[in-house]
């Protein structure tokens, strides 16, 4: 039956849901694969799967591709896989690229319009599902590294028809109450359950937001628009907590090294000033204070008295060029000159030098050495 199963039904196609998936160490993968009527087993062997680019997820919709057999030990049907994609892949990867290049050519993933995160948070916004586990690894993974910030959860679903716009308005509400940092994301899927962060209304609201956004959306394979948008991409929630949050232990470290810095700083400034105290307190002017007054008083004395003596010199030498100034005014005096036989005619207030400055019948006065004589012209 096996025989006849496994040559006459080679490359069957099968769309369905995956149920029950596990994994086990040998790398053989265990599922089930059901729609609303009926259910098959699946098995994808290690050689397989190790050259598969997709691996199933529980809950994933994907077209599958094998061989029906039987495993006879329980007399079950099954399908051993060969091929394995998620439903829809093509179509949506398609919406993807031309979501993609529209909000490229318009700037929404420019690295100038990335904002900064804050180095210490205080208040952290996470705009999720409240009942994932992305919230319990952020609040798990934050309040290992730094437990003085405190979360907020922005609830929203993650999956479902009109997710998008219900998470954009989550993150709008988040960006209005100031925030210092969110996170927007959720755990990983399938393409489809993913999808509502590859929109348009998600991608616009988180490049609107003044609040720096970090993007977990998923697992570290997968990339989303929202990815792209944010001012940060993480791989997974987990790693979005390790991202925007200071490990307490490095910065107790740094601060222990700061203040051990500190202290040999303060303690060799400390010295120093010690010495230069030291220094000027050995000082003569401290070790005998009215030494230097003493000094400035005798010098004031001396000063004085080379002042009176450079005066006196002065004045002496002063007092003689005066008296040989006298002397030779004296000499010139037109007093002397009149003493010495010399007169001087005066015609009113003119002064008579030539013959004929004067006409017969002038007024003159000759001034002598002893008076005046006034006469006339003839």
């Amino acid at each position: 039956m096996r025989t006849l199963l496994e040559n006459g039904y080679r490359h069957i196609w099968l769309e369905a849901e995956v149920s029950g998936h596990r994994r086990y160490p040998s790398g053989h993968h265990y599922f089930t694969l059901k729609d609303e009527q009926s259910q098959l087993s699946a098995v994808i062997w290690r050689s397989v799967a190790d050259r598969l680019a997709v691996h199933p997820e529980e809950g994933m919709a994907v077209r599958a591709r094998g061989t029906l057999s039987i495993y006879p030990a329980r007399g079950n049907y099954q399908i051993l896989v060969d091929r394995i994609e998620p439903v829809g892949a093509g179509a949506l990867r398609e919406r993807f690229e031309k979501l993609r290049r529209q909000l490229e050519s318009e700037g929404l993933f420019d690295a100038a319009s990335k904002k900064p995160l804050p180095v210490f948070p205080q208040t952290i916004g996470v705009v999720t599902s409240a009942a994932g586990a992305a919230v319990k690894d952020i609040i798990r993974v934050t309040g290992r590294r730094w437990p003085l910030a405190r979360i907020v959860i922005v609830p929203t679903r993650v999956q479902g028809a009109g997710v998008s716009a219900e998470i954009a308005d989550a993150i709008a509400l988040a960006d209005r109450r100031g925030y210092d940092l969110l996170i927007v994301g959720r755990g990983g899927g399938s393409l489809e359950d993913l999808w509502a962060f590859n929109e348009e209304p998600v991608a616009r609201a988180v490049f609107a937001a003044r609040t720096p956004i970090v993007s977990a959306v998923g697992h570290e394979v997968d990339v989303t628009i929202c990815d792209l948008v944010a001012d940060v991409r993480a791989a997974t929630p987990s790693a979005a907590a390790e991202l925007v949050t200071p490990d307490q232990a490095e910065v107790r470290g740094a601060l222990a090294d700061r203040r051990r810095r500190m202290g040999r700083a303060l303690s060799g400034e400390t010295q120093s000033l010690r010495l230069r105290l030291e220094k000027v307190a050995g000082a003569r002017c401290f070790r005998q204070p009215f030494e230097r007054i003493r000094e400035a008083s005798r010098r004031v004395d001396e000063l004085a008295v080379d002042l009176a003596r450079a005066t006196d010199a002065r004045l002496r030498e002063s007092r003689a060029q005066v008296a040989a100034l006298g002397g030779r005014l004296e000499a010139l005096s037109p007093v002397k000159v009149l003493a010495r036989g010399y007169s001087v005619t005066w015609k009113g207030d003119e002064l008579v030098r030539r013959a004929d400055d004067v006409t017969p019948g002038d007024r003159i006065r000759t001034v002598i050495g002893d008076g005046e004589i006034s006469s006339t012209v003839n």
